[in-house]
């Protein structure tokens, strides 16, 4: 099939936006572009660089810095999905513990960080054929976007599924630390100044509580036949 559109997917954290963009990207043979490992990079290279901690951060340091950052996706054949480099240094691994998702609300807020990846995420969807989640995917990165999907769950939902992902992962956590960062990114993400997380207006809502990853990739997969075939 010729036609090929752009699909924005936002919603708010661990409500499993990054793994049905991943299945979807890779039913429809579709570039897949994870936003949100692009702040983890840059809130890991603030604190590699001792630009931020829980009680501290240089945010005019991290500015002058940005144009030291050159962020990456490289596709790895074994796991079928591209993984982030940093400064061409595989950090996948890294971006994903709780320490990094503790500040990477305070990083996504900066202005100037915003405006740099916002940048890069709308070259790389230059040619549509392109699954992309995030937060302002819908409404700043693409506006135009043929589908938009705001995805949801319940706060207690989405910790449980994260608690169980970073201990799976070997990390040290317990559920209350994770649900007090849940609610914690809620609303850095909803009250920042600068491309905070709304619905679009034309975007489709899905909470998927209660509905297995399966059932919510062929609902999905369904509109985009229709739209498709249009």
């Amino acid at each position: 099939m010729d036609k090929k559109i752009t699909i924005a997917i936002d919603g708010f954290s661990s409500t499993g936006k990054s793994t049905l963009a991943k299945q979807l990207a890779k039913h429809l043979g579709y570039v897949y572009v994870d936003t949100g490992a692009m702040y983890r990079a840059v809130t890991l290279f603030a604190m590699q660089n001792g630009l931020i901690s829980q009680d501290f951060f240089n945010r005019e340091g991290l500015i002058e810095h940005l144009q030291d950052i050159t962020l990456q996706f490289l596709y790895n054949p074994v796991l079928e999905f591209a993984e982030m480099y940093l400064n061409e240094e595989n950090v996948e691994k890294e971006i994903r513990t709780l320490a990094v998702s503790q500040l990477v609300s305070r990083v996504a807020e900066v202005p100037e960080v915003r405006h740099k990846l916002v940048e890069q995420q709308k070259h790389m969807g230059e040619k549509k054929g392109v699954v992309m989640d995030g937060r302002d995917i819908g409404t700043v990165v693409f506006p135009n976007a043929e589908l938009k999907i705001y995805m949801n769950a319940s706060p207690e939902t989405r910790a449980q599924r994260r608690f169980k992902e970073l201990t799976g992962l070997g990390q040290e956590v317990t559920y209350e630390e994770v649900y007090n960062n849940v609610i914690e990114r809620d609303y850095i993400d909803t009250h920042r100044a600068d491309s905070p997380l709304v619905k679009a207006d034309d975007a489709i809502e899905m909470d998927n509580s209660t509905i297995t990853k399966q059932e919510q990739l062929q609902k999905v997969i369904d509109i985009v036949n229709e739209l498709l075939a249009k």
